[in-house]
Formats: structure tokens, sequence, C-alpha cells
């Protein structure tokens, strides 16, 4: 009964998942429409709030052409394996009760999300298109970069904590949070974050000036849909895990709360920001996220040390 109940609270996870997506794209819109003093959606239901549904009935109800050459069963594999990576990573949401407490969540993190470099580079190389392959080759180069400084700020934070379970860096904040005791790791989590999601100002997967759409150019009706759902349930995830790991100290509703302002953030930048130049944003991983993160992680060691002390 156990099992069962626990799959029950896990679907109706997934389902609350897939309807913030939805409502996440019509808080981007409007606030994007907002930044441009311009209306943006308003039609379709009461203020627009029926627009996300009529956007998905549109894209998975128009036909899928394919080219002849494209490998098909790669072609539909990989956005399928992008969102179900992309859901899967919700296993580390720490419920109170009813969930899973993974004790390792955090490496269980790294090595999911690690994954997602695969449909990418997979979904590029199957559309035998080259503008995909470039923008696929792009955004595997660029997600590999980040994800390197993204492991060194979890594991200054695993120190600090003593523990790879997102529980105990929630109690490591009862006096003080980490957004505080160590402000840069909170700074570079946030702008990774736009990295490995592929958001502005570091969207070259998706580079419309130079790679019209990069790796998803030859996907449509349900297949860009699926993309596009895995990329915002992304943002979802890494909002919630940046409120969770830097802004509270116990998991509530306040918490949620939280992680929706992160994620007026992440719209708040595509809204601000210019498109990054590709060898820029390559140089900035490897040339100052990554010894800024050592350096961060090796304070982290000596503060671990000094409170295992006492």
């Amino acid at each position: 009964m156990e099992m069962v109940a626990m799959v029950v609270v896990y679907i109706i996870l997934m389902v609350a998942v897939l309807v913030g997506v939805a409502f996440i794209t019509l808080m981007e819109q409007k606030i994007l429409a907002g930044s441009q003093i311009r209306v943006g959606p308003s039609y379709v239901g009461y203020m627009g709030l029926l627009q996300p549904f009529s956007d998905a009935v549109k894209l998975l109800t128009k036909e899928s052409v394919n080219s002849s050459p494209m490998s098909v069963k790669a072609y539909y594999f990989s956005p399928v394996a992008g969102l179900v990576l992309s859901l899967l990573l919700w296993v580390v949401y720490p419920f109170n009760e009813g969930g899973l407490n993974l004790t390792y969540g955090i490496l269980f993190f790294i090595c999911v999300s690690g994954l997602g470099v695969y449909p990418i580079l997979i979904s590029g190389w199957s559309s035998n298109c080259k503008y995909s392959m470039l923008g696929s080759l792009r955004a595997v180069a660029q997600m590999v970069s980040y994800e390197v400084s993204m492991s060194m700020i979890l594991l200054g934070l695993v120190w600090l904590s003593g523990s790879f379970g997102f529980f105990s860096i929630l109690e490591m904040q009862y006096w003080s949070y980490n957004m505080i005791l160590v402000m840069p790791l909170g700074y570079l989590w946030l702008v990774t974050s736009l990295a490995e999601t592929n958001r502005s100002p570091y969207d070259f997967a998706e580079g419309e000036s130079e790679l019209v759409s990069g790796f998803n150019t030859e996907y449509g009706s349900s297949g860009f849909t699926l993309i596009f759902m895995a990329e915002y349930s992304s943002i979802l995830l890494m909002s919630l895990l940046f409120s969770i790991m830097f802004l509270s100290s116990v998991f509530n509703s306040v918490t949620i709360v939280k992680s929706l302002l992160v994620g007026f953030m992440f719209v708040w930048v595509r809204a601000s920001l210019p498109r990054y130049r590709y060898d820029k944003l390559m140089s900035v991983a490897w040339k100052c996220f990554l010894p800024a993160s050592l350096f961060i992680f090796v304070y982290c060691l000596s503060m671990g040390s000094v409170c295992f002390m006492y």
C-alpha cells in the first residue's frame, strides 16, 4: 500500500509540474510583453489564462513533417528521452512525507542532469541538418562546461552540510541562509542554472540569428512540444533547488513562493540582457566560474573542518 501511495504522489507531482510548465509560459509572455510595453496574451480566456492550453492544442494537432534522410527512431526518441529525464529529476523533490527521502539526492541530481546532453546531441544528429547539428554541438559543449562548476557548487554545500541529502542542507540554514553565508556560491549557481537550462543570455543552443533555432530546427508539432516542456520543467526545478539550497531552512509553501520569484528572475534576465558571444561564454565557464567555484569549495572545506572540530 505504501508503494501504491508513493506512486500516486509522484503522478500528482508530475501532473502539477506539467500544469506549472503551462502557466510559466504564460507568465513569461506577460512579463516580456510588459517589458516591451505591449499587451501580451489577452484573448483566450480571462486575461489570457487559457492561452497555454490553446497553444498546446495547436501544437499537438499540427502535422509533423519529416525529411526523408533523417534517422526516424532517434529523431522521435530524443524529445521523449529529454522530457523523461527532466521529469525524473523531480524525484529529488523533498517531500515532508509520502515521497522518497533520497540520502544521496544531490549525487542523483548530478548524475541524471549529466545525461541531459544526450537527447540534445541525438536530436541534432538525427535531424540530418547542419543547423541542428551545430546547435546540438554548441549546446553539449556549453552544458558540459557549466556542469563542472555546478558540481563544485553542490560539493561545497555537501561539505558544509555533511550530507548528500537536501533535507540536511535545509537544516543547515536554521540560523543563517546560505545566500548570506556563501553569497558568491548562490550567484554562481543562479548564472550556471541559466546556462544549464539554455536561457538568455546563454541561449546558444537556440540562437535564431545564426542557427535558425538550433538543435530543434527540424522539430514541429509534438516533438517541439516535448522539447519545450522539458526546458521549462528544468527551469522550475532549478528555481526550486535555488530556493531550497540558498533561501530556506524548512520546506513549506513559502519555499514554493521563493522558487516562483526565482523563476520570475529567469524571465526578467531574458527581458533585460542580450545574448552573450559564444567564445566569451566558454571563456567565462573555464576561466572565471570554475576557478571561483574551486576557491569557494576550498573555503567551504576550511569552514566545515572548523565546524567539525568544535
